[in-house]
């Protein structure tokens, strides 16, 4: 295998490479493009740093690339669809610098309790003052981490040696994770409500992005500290700035923010607070982190040349085709099943069960699994999770993942079922088949359904009585929400309802109010579900 290095990359990494026979390495530094162009041809793997756009003519040019290797976290000088569309694997580097990352965060917050940025600027001013920078002790607080990926985990675990109790929020994460970092688990609400100090380690998402707001710190002990060493946004940041200023909260540190370089007014008067201390994204700028990536992606290549599963691909590696083409439509109803049954869970994923019945039960069912988990867990861990890494990264977050088959089914040639498990027996079950190669929901829980999934849609149980209908219908025409279809299942007259509504837009949070009061609803869920929007593709990047 011939891999050319075209960024600088740290020695540690490629003398990795450099050991297997099987490798031959160039270095070929600061090459103009049409000089890479002419040469990449001859190279079956590329390692780039920031400094080479791996765009479509490279792509094109480099007729035996199998593998783009970025040594970092960020590809956006990649183009990864056109790669996978080239059957070329992307690998990155995203935990390269989860040491780093963890550590910052502790160096921020240790830097905000113990004044070492104010101390150190009246040292060196020519003062010698001592009573203004008295500080607080870490020992006997109460630390909430968010997010208890593998930063989040390293700082619990940081935060225990400096005997603080913590308590972590994540609903990704199982209680055996929490258990073994020996924190407890609780909700977000119990986060803000007990704890002394607040770190985030959450991606950001849609799910995520101002997830701390105005309401939030509302509920928050007064007093409390804010570290935020993760993703720029997740902090509402005017509502973080009012909190300064009115004592609500303490003090907070910072190193990321919604705009990098900060130039709004609001960043502005941000950075000025006194009770703030913040850096410029340092969180990943680490000698060690840079050997780490330049390691991770070696063994990366080496993981190819092995035939071993690839952690950190970012896109989906070539599969058999003849395969491919009879799975392609289960891909994408396994894909949209997954993201409707992802919403619907609110507690710690255990267990995920995937089941076939009929005739897809005689068929390799591998790739709809590993499809399914990559749909599950896309959104909710900071890195890219595909047909590649999805088993590891559930294995990481201590998920069991089951497989079941049975060639027999009663009213449809082929249905998948999907059952996910969550802490204290919570259990979610949707079931679907292919009606004319389009995907249809026909169970949820152990009630019949028929719908076709659609991009809104709103979910919900309640105690059947007339009227009920009427007061859906109602609150959402005065609200200028239009219902495309309605489905409606129960068990008997006057017992337990379950509705689902497929709508033409998406339903606001007070609508949703509106309508769980109306109908008294024991569950309500809005769903949003881009991916229905266009049934043609798998949802899996295939």
């Amino acid at each position: 295998m011939k891999v050319i290095v075209t960024d600088e990359v740290a020695q540690e990494g490629l003398a990795l490479l450099a050991q297997d026979p099987r490798v031959e390495i160039d270095v070929k530094l600061g090459l103009k493009k049409d000089e890479l162009l002419a040469i990449i041809g001859e190279y079956d793997v590329i390692i780039t740093r920031s400094g080479t756009t791996v765009d479509k003519d490279l792509l094109d040019a480099g007729k035996k690339l199998r593998m783009v290797a970025r040594a970092g976290v960020g590809i956006d000088n990649v183009d990864v669809d056109y790669a996978s569309s080239r059957g070329v694997i992307v690998v990155n580097a995203p935990f390269g610098n989860t040491n780093s990352a963890a550590e910052h965060a502790m160096a921020l917050l240790l830097s905000f309790c113990r004044n070492v940025t104010k101390a150190n600027a009246s040292l060196k001013g020519g003062e010698w003052k001592r009573a203004p920078f008295t500080g607080v002790e870490l020992k006997g607080k109460t630390a909430g981490v968010i997010g208890l990926g593998k930063v989040g985990g390293r700082v619990a675990t940081r935060l225990k040696a400096f005997e603080c109790e913590v308590l972590a929020c994540d609903p990704y994460i199982s209680v055996k994770r929490a258990h073994d970092l020996g924190v407890k688990l609780v909700s977000h609400e119990e986060v803000y409500k007990n704890c002394d100090i607040i770190t985030l380690h959450t991606p950001l998402n849609d799910e995520t992005r101002n997830m701390i707001g105005e309401r939030e710190i509302a509920l928050m002990k007064d007093g409390v500290i804010l570290i935020n060493a993760a993703r720029g946004g997740i902090i509402n940041e005017a509502a973080l700035l009012a909190a300064l200023k009115s004592n609500k909260v303490y003090g907070a540190a910072v190193d990321v923010f919604s705009q990098e370089p900060p130039r709004t007014e609001v960043l502005t008067e941000l950075i000025a607070q006194e009770r703030l201390v913040v850096t410029p994204h340092l969180g990943a700028n680490t000698f060690e982190a840079q050997v780490n990536v330049a390691v991770d992606v070696s063994k990366e290549i080496l993981h190819y040349l092995d035939d071993q599963p690839l952690e950190n691909a970012v896109n989906i590696p070539r599969f058999d085709m003849a395969l491919m083409d009879q799975m392609r439509p289960f891909l994408n109803l396994m894909s949209i099943m997954c993201d409707f049954g992802i919403q619907l869970v609110d507690a710690n994923l255990e267990k995920v069960t995937f089941g076939y019945a009929g005739n897809i039960a005689h068929y390799d069912c591998s790739p709809l699994t590993v499809c399914g988990l990559s749909a599950l867990l896309n959104r909710r861990v900071d890195q890219d999770v595909n047909m590649v890494n999805a088993t590891l990264v559930a294995e990481g977050m201590g998920i069991a993942v089951e497989e079941t088959k049975s060639t027999q089914t009663d009213a449809f040639s082929n249905l998948i079922t999907l059952i996910i498990e969550g802490q204290g027996g919570k259990r979610r079950t949707v079931s679907g088949t292919l009606f004319e190669g389009a995907p249809r929901i026909v169970r949820l829980r152990d009630y019949s359904m028929d719908f076709a999934p659609a991009e809104h849609m709103l979910l919900l149980n309640y105690s059947d009585r007339p009227g009920m209908i009427g007061k859906i219908g109602t609150i959402m025409g005065e609200h200028d929400i239009n219902i495309a279809s309605m489905n409606l299942g129960r068990r008997e007259e006057k017992g337990e309802a379950m509705v689902i509504l497929s709508l033409d837009s998406a339903v606001p949070a007070e609508v949703v109010e509106l309508v769980r009061t109306a109908t008294e609803a024991t569950f309500i869920k809005a769903l949003h579900m881009p991916g229905a929007k266009c049934q043609r593709g798998c949802g899996c990047g295939i």
